[in-house]
């Protein structure tokens, strides 16, 4: 039984990661006021193109930061259309959606030539620090348990916390205390989306070791609404994080479980973190606040 539950444990930590990076990326961007529901586009671009980055340097590191890249690259691009062109939130970010979609559909058989899915071979992939028979403890979940708490730390604890908190709350008064507003969304919109192309080459590149058009499997809208559930709160997004990575590893056991199969079917428990989600953001919804001026483009008088 302990057996059992060390597995489970140890594969919750593990499916948590790109679920709680982009969920924590997405917190820092809306609380300086900047919407992007790309993170799905961002996840699944960073996935593809993070293996790739990792076969050809031969290190799994640099695929994780080619990930990490794209991301930034996406977030750039969603940030100057939203922050400098006061463009609509989210339309650019429907458009990352459907670009990711073309662009890893046609990217994998002209790449690597196979038809819907490449196998990143085994040694592209991150040694394990805690590695035993029930499952491999991944460096990127204490990476990941790091990043949340340094963010957690900067956005309530310091003067730039409250510069991007004040952004995404009243960007009238920023101004008028001589905060570049604009700056600020531009730079926190990156580092969302940073931090959720980090998590889509996890995917890839160390995780699951292969590179589909359906790998993000809905994690992006996902981590948006642990963002909710969390009241954008850096340290609760890791809560709901694990949350559903339990559920998510707790259907792939099952899966792999014949005897478990007969009683409760493997299909069933796929669709409990997409219910138990839906579950929690109903019950939450009114009782959390949302950044005042969060996906209202900012325009000096």
């Amino acid at each position: 039984m302990m057996d059992t539950a060390l597995s489970i444990l140890i594969g919750a930590l593990t499916a948590m990661v790109p679920l709680v990076l982009t969920s924590v990326g997405a917190t820092v961007s809306e609380r300086a006021g900047v919407v992007n529901i790309g993170y799905e586009g961002i996840l699944l671009m960073s996935a593809f193109f993070g293996a790739m980055f990792a076969e050809i340097s031969g290190s799994p590191w640099i695929g994780l930061i080619g990930g990490a890249f794209i991301g930034m690259l996406l977030g750039m691009l969603h940030g100057f259309i939203t922050v400098y062109l006061k463009g609509d939130h989210v339309i650019p970010g429907i458009g990352v959606n459907l670009l990711a979609l073309g662009v890893v559909a046609f990217g994998i058989p002209a790449y690597w030539g196979t038809a819907g899915q490449h196998q990143v071979p085994s040694n592209f992939r991150i040694a394990p620090i805690i590695k035993t028979a029930y499952g491999s403890l991944s460096p990127m979940v204490l990476i990941t348990i790091v990043i949340v708490v340094l963010t957690h730390w900067v956005l309530f604890r310091t003067p730039l916390g409250l510069r991007i908190r004040s952004v995404g709350e009243n960007p009238e008064a920023a101004d008028a205390l001589g905060i570049n507003v604009e700056r600020y969304r531009f730079l926190a919109t990156v580092y969302g989306a940073t931090l959720a192309g980090l998590g889509g080459a996890f995917m890839s590149v160390d995780w699951l070791g292969t590179v589909t058009k359906q790998l993000s499997a809905g994690r992006g809208f996902i981590a948006l609404a642990n963002m909710v559930f969390s009241g954008w709160n850096p340290l609760r997004a890791l809560l709901g994080g694990f949350i559903f990575g339990f559920f998510d590893n707790l259907s792939v056991w099952v899966r792999t479980n014949p005897t478990v199969q007969e009683i409760i079917p493997w299909q069933f428990v796929a669709t409990l973190p997409y219910l138990v989600t839906l579950i929690i953001v109903a019950g939450i919804i009114g009782r959390v606040r949302a950044p005042k001026a969060d996906g209202k483009p900012y325009k000096r008088e």
